[in-house]
């Protein structure tokens, strides 16, 4: 599911379930995300599919890349793959308006 950032940050904070996954490369992470995000690289393939498997499918994922559209493909991924509530940060951190940190 595609959300604006006002959308994606008001129910993050509400959410006490809440997972940031941070799907771009390393070297993209390594340059400043999103607070406590965690990173699972989608171009990695079956390593990605393998890694999103083993997470907890309780959890709703609050996914972002750097425009949206590789986390938008996560998310349906991840709806796939059994992970019912995967929320894509619409613009991804190009468009973000909140604080990035080093990670």
């Amino acid at each position: 599911m595609n959300l604006t950032q006002e959308d994606w940050v008001a129910q993050l904070e509400a959410d006490k379930n809440a997972v940031i996954l941070d799907v771009r490369t390393e070297d993209e992470f390594n340059d400043g995300i999103i607070e406590n995000a965690i990173n699972i690289d989608i171009h990695q393939g079956q390593a990605f599919v393998d890694q999103i498997e083993a997470l907890d499918k309780d959890k709703n994922y609050y996914v972002y890349c750097r425009s949206g559209a590789r986390s938008g493909k996560a998310c349906e991924v991840m709806n796939e793959l059994g992970i019912e509530n995967a929320y894509n940060l619409s613009g991804g951190i190009l468009a973000w308006n909140g604080d990035v940190v080093a990670p």
